[in-house]
């Protein structure tokens, strides 16, 4: 068995290749990062193989997928690559938002929808998309990273409804934490907010989660009452009490 994983040069990417290869796993670990690919490549030994590819660039994610379409051993996409930004919506850079919404949309929805057709077509495989408990909330001063990881949120839900409706053996899920001990904040300028938990965690629930079959993994029962409070508060007050959360990451 084999798994492709974005994003796989740090972070709960790296981890998740990591928890993948303690199972059983091989793993072709996709990043922009050579060097980084390179250094957990060696750590991995002969189950880990390195793809460089830009996922912010469209011709990229569709090379990736003709390059590996063949394989009919792989039978886990995990989307791991994404970024963040800080800062009033007015002010952030448009470019750098594009860049974001081209690496936390774009390249989720084409890799998704191109592997869900491998793996539909075989009837088998899974479908780790990384989102964040942001994905249920409104995000000022994070306003676009917020909305990217709303979208993954929905999509992947939609999918896992179709999947469910046609009986198929494939499985879709979203991982959806909070605050995770990554180069996340380093990237996005901002600093916790509330204590982080530790990556390797959050990639173990990860992986649990979408071989058990569910739609998202939450970590954390702060973060899983967060997303219960939200149901019963008025959009205004949500985005209200999200600004006072995020001003203090600033």
């Amino acid at each position: 068995m084999k798994a492709v994983v974005t994003g796989a040069s740090s972070g709960i990417g790296r981890d998740i290749a990591r928890a993948l290869v303690c199972r059983g796993w091989d793993v072709i670990l996709v990043a922009r990062r050579a060097d980084r690919l390179m250094e957990l490549k060696k750590e991995l030994g002969k189950h880990a193989r390195c793809v460089r590819c830009d996922v912010s660039h469209v011709d990229e994610c569709m090379k990736l997928h003709e390059v590996l379409q063949t394989d009919d051993e792989i039978q886990m996409l995990v989307n791991c690559a994404g970024f963040g930004l800080y800062g009033r919506f007015t002010d952030t850079p448009l470019s750098t938002e594009m860049k974001m919404i081209q690496t936390n949309i774009t390249a989720v929805h084409i890799l998704t929808k191109l592997f869900l057709q491998d793996f539909v077509n075989r009837n088998r495989g899974y479908i780790l998309n990384v989102a964040s408990i942001a994905g249920f909330f409104p995000g000022p001063l994070m306003a676009t990273y917020y909305a990217t990881k709303n979208y993954v949120v929905s999509l992947t839900g939609a999918i896992y409804e179709e999947l469910k409706r046609r009986n198929s053996s494939v499985h879709i899920c979203a991982l959806c934490p909070g605050p995770v001990d990554t180069e996340f904040n380093d990237v996005a300028n901002v600093s916790f907010a509330a204590s982080p938990i530790d990556s390797k965690t959050v990639a173990q629930q990860g992986i649990d989660g979408v071989m058990d079959g569910k739609l998202y993994v939450i970590p954390t029962v702060k973060m899983k009452c967060l997303k219960f409070a939200k149901r019963l508060c008025p959009e205004k007050a949500a985005a209200h009490i999200c600004y006072t959360f995020q001003k203090k990451k600033g």
